[in-house]
């Protein structure tokens, strides 16, 4: 016998793949769905025992690097569990790395792995090793996978992503990609060419896949948590405890959330430490949640002076309550930040990293000016 999962995904209107589509006179709702079938043969005659029965979904997911590719994973393995909670779920990562503290706080099982990471041009010197540490890297993702067994593989891009679903192949696993941006990365472009499905966030994006016919446009999943409500008035006690003994009406408050990625964006690093004193300063009832990013807490530690109200962190692991307590959201435009702050309605400032490295080659300084009514 063989028992079968069907994973349904509802497509837009008109991907650009389908040359023959002609929009209706009038508007009308299309529902298209899409389903890949995962098959795991059983042979109860040969085992004696049911250890090897099939209890439930088992999917890994190869995520890591940075929160882009590490929260589309976490978004997808809160569906599965919310759809079918005997899923049996499992993170391959680097070890000492963002990912190995990220997904163990979304409550999910994770294995760390030796990826290894291509080094731009191509035909550097510190290339020269990558195919023993790749080959190294597959080997122990193929242990991994032999003893875990899943039935299908999620690669969210990235160089953490390519041993996992490449294992995943030699081992005849169904692979799915997930790419969260408008342009594919060098992983993604080349896992497409053997996964079975591409799911992309925009339909712009399917022009850049070799085989466009395996592409599903259906946008970027969202975590979660940031579904579920939390009260700006809880959310705010979380990062700014003291405020429950301030006098004066909490109205009056207002929140900057500054996100300077999950690795740090400089220039909006930089901007913002050559205005937070002066905001600070001028309106007594504005607060900042700023997240510098792991690579660039250390240097700004070291510039931003303490203040009672910004709070100063390398990653925020709670971004329901970061998001809840917002008023404002200053960030890179990242696409996975973009979706969020979707999701969550928030008013936001964001920029282009090529119109910010123009204005910080160009001008000595770099101002944020922020109004909030």
């Amino acid at each position: 016998m063989a028992s079968t999962t069907q994973f349904l995904i509802s497509l837009p209107p008109k991907p650009p793949y389908l040359l023959s589509y002609s929009s209706p006179s009038k508007p009308r709702f299309i529902n298209i769905t899409c389903c890949l079938s995962i098959q795991q043969a059983r042979n109860d005659q040969t085992t004696s025992s049911g250890s090897n029965a099939l209890n439930g979904l088992r999917v890994a997911f190869a995520a890591g690097g940075t929160g882009g590719h590490i929260y589309p994973a976490v978004a997808i393995a809160d569906e599965l569990k919310l759809v079918n909670p005997t899923s049996e779920i499992l993170f391959l990562g680097r070890p000492n790395s963002m990912e190995s503290t990220a997904i163990p706080s979304a409550h999910f099982e994770f294995k760390s792995i030796p990826a290894v990471k291509l080094v731009r041009p191509f035909f550097s010197l510190r290339n020269l090793l990558l195919p023993y540490f790749l080959i190294k890297s597959i080997t122990k993702c193929f242990t991994l996978l032999s003893k875990f067994e899943p039935h299908l593989v999620v690669g969210t891009g990235g160089y953490v992503s390519f041993p996992v679903c490449l294992a995943a192949l030699l081992k005849g696993i169904k692979v799915v990609i997930q790419e969260q941006n408008s342009v594919p990365g060098i992983a993604n472009r080349f896992l497409s060419l053997f996964a079975d499905l591409v799911f992309v966030a925009f339909n712009s994006t399917v022009q850049s896949f070799p085989r466009k016919e395996k592409c599903v446009v259906c946008g970027n999943p969202v975590r979660l948590s940031l579904k579920n409500s939390v009260s700006k008035a809880v959310s705010r006690l979380h990062f700014f405890p003291w405020l429950e003994k301030m006098e004066g009406s909490s109205e009056e408050i207002k929140v900057i959330l500054v996100l300077g990625g999950s690795l740090g964006a400089n220039a909006v690093n930089i901007a913002l430490l050559n205005v937070y004193s002066q905001l600070l300063l001028e309106h007594e009832n504005w607060f900042i949640i700023w997240q510098t990013g792991v690579e660039s807490f250390n240097e700004m530690e070291s510039l931003v002076r303490s203040h009672p109200r910004l709070l100063l962190a390398p990653f925020l692991h709670s971004m329901n309550m970061a998001y809840a307590a917002a008023d404002l959201v200053v960030s890179r435009a990242g696409a996975m930040t973009c979706s969020e702050i979707l999701a969550t309605g928030k008013p936001s400032i964001l920029h282009l990293w090529r119109i910010i490295n123009i204005q910080l080659t160009s001008l000595p300084q770099v101002k944020l000016s922020i109004r909030v009514t």
